[in-house]
């Protein structure tokens, strides 16, 4: 229960924060299933600054809605920094937000790749042509990973959205 207290708390500092600016947030999602946009769209109001929620978890999808190159999955995989960062300018591209994030990870109990165990989760966070990028190793099962990375989501968006001008 902590971890949903700390979840709903973020969420709802990140919506004070976007409302400030005026700004509206898009997510894109892979392994977190939806979990950023469903966190952000629990929180009451959310309609003012929540723009679009899309959840690509296939190569295929990323392409086809988020304009993620093809050569690029095949050279780095989905779960990489130039992916998520595709994957955000996409997400930023087809709708009308401001501010975005993009995930994509390895959330288990399988699907660990060499140099990419279970666990290792991309984020890219940021507004057009101002993006930043991490690679976060997260332990626990299937949901706690999911959750972690859903927290970090939102942390970052929340300390972007509070330094940029």
């Amino acid at each position: 229960m902590k971890d949903k207290v700390n979840i709903n708390a973020l969420a709802s500092s990140l919506g004070e924060a976007l409302r400030a600016r005026q700004w509206r947030v898009v997510t894109a999602e892979s392994c977190t299933g939806g979990g950023v946009a469903q966190a952000l769209t629990a929180v009451a109001g959310s309609s003012g600054w929540f723009e679009l929620g899309l959840v690509t978890y296939s190569n295929q999808m990323k392409t086809r809605f988020l304009g993620v190159d093809e050569a690029l999955l095949e050279k780095h995989g989905a779960v990489s920094e130039a992916t998520v960062e595709a994957m955000l300018s996409g997400a930023l591209q087809c709708s009308a937000a401001n501010i975005g994030v993009a995930v994509s990870g390895i959330a288990g109990p399988s699907g660990s790749v060499p140099g990419k165990p279970v666990g290792t989760v991309c984020f890219a966070w940021g507004t057009r042509g101002n993006c930043c990028t991490s690679t976060q190793l997260f332990s626990g099962d299937r949901e706690q990973v999911r959750t972690d990375a859903i927290g970090f989501a939102l942390r970052s968006l929340l300390e972007f959205s509070k330094k940029t001008v």
